[in-house]
């Protein structure tokens, strides 16, 4: 079995592997869309084939920021109608994540990319969905991404009002990027965040803090500008919010309650702004925004303010 990045030559080849199925997440229109905008690419597109030039088994599709030089996350994974057995579906899904990963290894990443599978809300109790994630959960395991993490997606329209604000809040712009360190670095305490607590973990709070302050700045697409530090009437600092976008949505950025003025529902009051700014900033169709299954707080204010869950992401990890 032959198992190897993709050519542009390929992409007539690439294009009937991408059959929607439960768990696919991925059309051949979408595909083609962030081929072009530098999302996808052929050298993070890999196939396995049994032959040089013979029709492809499987397919696994990464995505990456255009800008960066190995991708951030893998966002399909294919295996042709001609394997009908589930087990070599796993196994050659298997194999070719594996010979992916040593490859983005020998070209400097830390970690394989993380998989994250987009499923409907009760995917569970659906038997093709459950099955069609099945195989491809196993194949990750095996191939280097054993730990799963659960979270549900949110979504907020324009059709549904925003609560009022309260006045126990002043959402004020800050302009020092060590302000927002110190106000990450104090929020990792005790946080129900799987993500930012793991990372900070292994590297440090921090680090932790610094990384994050970055990514939100340097990476996603929104502005700066939106950023607030949320404090009482009399000057203290409670939290803050980051408003933001991806290349698709306005999203919830990140928000943040400081240990000892959690359970007073100033989440939902920060998430409330968050979205205001949203609306005025971008006019949105819609904003989106995840946290994670466990963290039950934080979906309770996603429900308070009106955002409804359509759907949950599957995160596949090494770590």
């Amino acid at each position: 079995m032959i198992f190897r990045p993709a050519t542009t030559s390929d992409l007539d080849r690439i294009l009937p592997l991408i059959v929607t199925d439960a768990a696919g997440g991925m059309t051949a229109d979408t595909y083609t869309a962030r081929l072009a905008a530098g999302e996808y690419r052929p050298d993070w597109t890999w196939l396995a084939e049994d032959t040089p030039g013979g029709a492809p088994l499987a397919l696994a599709v990464w995505w990456g920021d255009p800008h960066e030089g190995l991708p951030g996350a893998l966002d399909g994974v294919f295996v042709a109608a001609s394997v009908r057995s589930a087990g070599k579906r796993t196994d050659l899904a298997a194999e070719l994540l594996a010979a992916a990963h040593a490859a983005y290894a020998g070209a400097g990443a830390s970690a394989a990319p993380e998989y994250h599978l987009s499923l409907p809300g009760d995917w569970r109790e659906r038997p093709d969905t459950a099955k069609a994630v099945a195989w491809r959960r196993e194949a990750a395991r095996r191939a280097g991404l054993p730990v799963v993490l659960e979270r549900l997606r949110y979504e907020w329209t324009p059709r549904t009002p925003l609560p009022e604000p309260t006045g126990r809040l002043l959402f004020t712009a800050e302009p020092d990027d060590e302000v927002f360190v110190d106000l990450f670095r104090r929020v990792l305490t005790d946080t129900l965040d799987t993500a930012s607590r793991k990372e900070a973990e292994s590297i440090g709070a921090e680090a932790q803090a610094r990384g994050d302050v970055a990514f939100y700045r340097d990476t996603m697409p929104g502005d700066r500008s939106w950023w607030r530090v949320a404090r009482t009437p009399g000057g203290e600092p409670v939290g803050f919010g980051l408003p933001s976008r991806n290349n698709a949505f306005p999203v919830v950025g990140y928000l943040g309650v400081l240990p000892g003025h959690r359970g007073r529902g100033y989440g939902q009051e920060i998430l409330a702004e968050i979205t205001r700014i949203l609306v005025a900033e971008t006019d949105p169709e819609k904003v989106r925004a995840d946290t994670d299954l466990s963290n039950t707080p934080m979906a309770a204010a996603f429900e308070r303010v009106g955002y409804r869950n359509d759907a949950r992401r599957l995160v596949l990890s090494a770590h």
